[in-house]
C-alpha cells in the first residue's frame, strides 16, 4: 500500500458512480490496519466540481474526480484490488487535500 495508490471500490452498491478509491495516507503509517481515502466519483455522476477542491483524472480508461470532501478512514481489508498510481499528480492531490482543510 502506498500514498495515491488507486484501488477499486469493492462495493456493489456505490461501484457504478465511485469506480475508485484514492489512498491519501503518509506511507510512514503503513502498519496501521487502516487507510485514509477519498473517492474517485465517476465524473458523468459529480455535479459541477471546485476547481481546486475537485481535481479531475483519468483511471484506466475512466475520467473520474477527486470527492475531496467525503475522504474516510477504512479498514485495509475495505479495500479492493489495487489498480494504478496517481502519484505523478501528487500536487494536485496535495493542493486539494490543502484546500479541503485550510480553505487555499
Amino acid at each position: 500500500m502506498g500514498q495515491f495508490d488507486v484501488y477499486e471500490n469493492p462495493d456493489p452498491h456505490s461501484r457504478t458512480s465511485v469506480p475508485y478509491l484514492l489512498d491519501v495516507q503518509a506511507d510512514l503509517l503503513n502498519k496501521l490496519a487502516t487507510r485514509v481515502v477519498v473517492p474517485l466519483v465517476a465524473a458523468a455522476t459529480m455535479g459541477t466540481p471546485i476547481r481546486l477542491l475537485n481535481p479531475q483524472f483519468v483511471v484506466e480508461g475512466k475520467t473520474v474526480v477527486m470527492s475531496t470532501a467525503e475522504l474516510s478512514g477504512i479498514h485495509i481489508r475495505q479495500l479492493g484490488a489495487k489498480t494504478g498510481t496517481l502519484k505523478d499528480s501528487r500536487a494536485e492531490i496535495i493542493a486539494a487535500l490543502d484546500f479541503l482543510f485550510m480553505g487555499f
